[in-house]
């Protein structure tokens, strides 16, 4: 008992794991599915491309995975209002036909299309949401399920009704019990669709979701909340960049019961891709057609699975700015695994916006939210020089009217303004270009560039980029990269990346990375990075990074996935393989590697609490914590010489061993102990210090009692030089400046 609680006290700060929870009995479950794609929204609305392939695709994944079987799937595609009434008519008398005792009915609706402020949009006609709720709630099912994807158009992001209201949704007042009811985005937002990945950004990581990329259990099922989390997550990542704004799904769940809906299966598929422990980056599964199936931010240190038809696929991987590639073939049974080695570099894909003009190409970046990004140039003007004090007192506006000028070397006493600097601008106040930076800026206020940064910034204020920033950054105040990756941050107060950094931040006050670091972070305060670390965080403060690859050196050092070291007072990861070098050590699972403390805590690795005599203390309590195979002890004695009544003396102890497992039941410990010695009636007084080397053995006698047992080896002294007096009964040696003897220890476990 004292035992459990102590671990649970020192363990619940730092080590959450969810308790798996008793399943009741459960009944038959048949799932039925209506799935209506609808390109067309009327006159006045740009046709869509992918409304009806974004219908059949999550058709096609509740088919395989999802449980729905062939005769229980009904399809209305490019249909107007009638059609979709009779639709809801025949669904209905699937689900009316199919009730039987013992049996829970699911439904599920899928609408993938226009819509406005009043409901959807069936080319000419419109479906009210008020009727659409109403339909659903008269479903006879135990379960209903009701999924918009009212998304918007254009060449990248199209906009599918022209005005931003609330989705039906969202109605709080609504009563209805047993459903749940997903939308693409929230009230006042527009829904996008994207060229580049082939349908709308929420049904596509919906279904890559749906195929095992949610599965953050590993149980190799996808819940309904594990579904919507990584939706929400992803769509709002792919389009915070996007002409049409952030877009966040949102959801109105009402189920009754215990435990969660499980929406895919992995185990009912024969075609099943493991992606490996090794993995690493953004990756884009495509089929042999091309199609963009499964798209996922895998990081190392777990394996994925992934729910697949069989046939030929290819997988790009984006990691930081490489790009790397993989093919192989899914057949009927068995689990293919995809491991890191299979990944060959390639050339970066190179892309153009489709609609409208032409447009340069450059090349996609994973690390760009939304669809395809180019940077179109809008017929700039190029003048050597620029001179003034503000924008609009300036040879750039002067002499151009306003229009946007490429300067090569600008000069102000003030605020200079140019789109491209390719050489040198230098300002008192500060330096703004809205385009690409191939040189040096230097402010005593600030540097601000919004498309791209390839050179140096110096401010006595802070540099602040937009888009891609490379290169080196130095201010007194601070630098942010907004997006895409930095070379170098140095300041003296803090460093922001909101994406990746490779090469160095270095600040007095704190470093913060969103993405990836590749490289190093140092500062005085705190260094943080949002995904991983493949180098070292130094910092006076603390360390926090989700993946360590390197080293961590902090007072404080914070670890999701740790493969290398933690130096500091305190140490803590879930994960650890390497060294934990602290007075303090903390580790969820410690695969490999030491742990070397005052007190290490590993939640699979040794917590046992001991009681024992020895030829010195007839009464100590120990405390042993650590790895499998390493451990640290805490000892508290109290023993008494010859001749003396009562207890002369107690002792605290502090020691480092190593456990051996011998057999199932008996194994072997050896460590060596410190002991300081106190007089009983003269507190912390004491001077004499005891060293032991111990030999324990230890055979189980049954779950949570062990009997231990063994030889030691005692090095007595004072560490004033003062001659020791003879505490055990083994030792008849006469008293001097040292003492050493034999001894022995017996005891228990518990």
């Amino acid at each position: 008992m004292t035992r459990s609680f102590l671990s649970l006290l020192l363990l619940v700060p730092v080590l959450a794991a969810a308790a798996p929870q008793p399943s009741a009995p459960q009944a038959a479950v048949r799932r039925f599915a209506l799935l209506v794609g609808v390109n067309d929204g009327g006159e006045g609305r740009a046709r869509l491309r992918y409304a009806v392939t974004d219908a059949r695709s999550f058709g096609n994944v509740l088919e395989e995975l999802g449980g729905v079987q062939p005769q229980d799937k009904l399809m209305m595609m490019e249909g107007n209002r009638a059609a979709l009434e009779d639709a809801l008519v025949r669904f209905k008398s699937m689900l009316s036909a199919a009730a039987t005792p013992g049996t829970r009915i699911e439904a599920l609706i899928y609408y993938s299309g226009h819509s406005d402020e009043q409901g959807l949009l069936l080319q000419k006609d419109r479906f009210g949401y008020r009727e659409l709720r109403k339909a659903l709630e008269s479903l006879p099912a135990d379960v209903r399920i009701a999924i918009l994807d009212s998304c918007a158009s254009g060449t990248l992001a199209r906009r599918k009704g022209g005005v931003r209201r609330p989705a039906f949704v969202v109605d709080a007042s609504s009563a209805v019990r047993g459903h749940a009811i997903l939308t693409s985005s929230s009230e006042d937002e527009v829904s996008q669709e994207s060229d580049r990945i082939g349908g709308s950004f929420f049904t596509h990581n919906l279904v890559s979701g749906l195929r095992g990329a949610a599965d953050m259990s590993g149980d190799g099922r996808v819940t309904l909340h594990e579904a919507y989390q990584f939706a929400f997550h992803e769509t709002l990542a792919r389009t915070e960049e996007t002409r049409a704004g952030a877009q966040h799904p949102a959801y109105d769940i009402e189920l009754a019961g215990t435990g969660d809906l499980v929406m895919t299966d992995l185990r009912s598929t024969s075609a099943v891709l493991v992606l490996g422990d090794l993995v690493d980056g953004r990756l884009y599964v495509r089929d042999a057609e091309g199609r963009l199936v499964v798209e996922l931010k895998k990081y190392a240190g777990r394996t994925t699975e992934l729910g697949l038809q069989k046939g030929r696929y290819t997988v790009m991987r984006k990691l930081l700015d490489q790009t790397s590639q993989a093919e192989f073939e899914l057949g009927d049974g068995g689990r293919t695994v995809l491991a890191a080695s299979a990944f060959r570099a390639v050339q970066g894909e190179l892309t153009a916006m489709r609609g409208g003009g032409p447009m340069p190409t450059v090349e996609a970046s994973s690390s760009t939210a939304g669809a395809e990004v180019a940077a179109e140039r809008t017929g700039s003007r190029s003048r050597f020089f620029n001179v003034g004090l503000f924008p609009g007192l300036q040879t750039n506006d002067l002499m151009t009217g306003g229009a946007p000028v490429d300067n090569n070397v600008s000069f102000s006493m003030g605020v200079a303004r140019m789109a491209r600097l390719d050489g040198v601008a230098v300002a008192l106040g500060s330096n703004v270009a809205t385009d690409k930076v191939d040189g040096l800026q230097l402010a005593v206020g600030a540097n601000v560039v919004r498309g791209d940064m390839s050179g140096t910034q110096l401010a006595v204020g802070s540099n602040w980029v937009h888009g891609t920033a490379e290169g080196l950054q130095a201010a007194v105040g601070f630098n942010m990269a907004r997006r895409s990756g930095t070379v170098g941050q140095l300041a003296v107060g803090a460093n922001v990346s909101g994406s990746s950094l490779a090469g160095a931040q270095l600040a007095a006050g704190g470093n913060w990375t969103a993405g990836n670091v590749d490289g190093v972070q140092g500062a005085a305060g705190f260094n943080y990075a949002g995904e991983r670390v493949a180098g070292a965080q130094v910092a006076a403060g603390m360390n926090w990074a989700a993946q360590a690859r390197g080293a961590q050196v902090a007072i404080v050092n914070v670890g999701g996935d740790v493969k290398g070291a933690q130096v500091g007072l305190v140490n803590v990861a879930g994960r650890m393989n390497g060294l934990q070098l602290g007075l303090v050590n903390v580790s969820n699972e410690l695969e490999s590697g030491v742990p070397v403390g005052l007190v290490s805590i590993a939640r699979n690795g040794q917590f046992h609490v001991e009681v024992f005599g020895n030829d010195f203390n007839y009464a100590n309590a120990a405390i042993k914590v650590g790895s499998r195979h390493l451990y640290t002890t805490l000892v508290v004695g109290m023993g008494n010489v010859e001749g003396a009544r009562g207890p002369s003396h107690w002792s605290t102890g502090l020691g480092l061993g190593g456990h051996l497992p011998l057999t199932e039941r008996f194994f072997l410990d050896v460590d060596v102990v410190s002991h300081s010695l106190y007089d009983w009636d003269a507190s912390f007084s004491g001077n004499r210090l005891l060293h032991q080397l111990r030999v324990v053995a230890g055979f189980q006698v049954a779950r949570g009692f062990t009997l231990i047992g063994g030889p030691t080896f005692n090095v007595l002294h004072d560490v004033g030089g003062e001659s020791v007096r003879n505490l055990s009964r083994l030792s008849r040696l006469d008293a001097g400046g040292i003492l050493l003897w034999p001894g022995v220890q017996l005891g228990m476990r518990i």
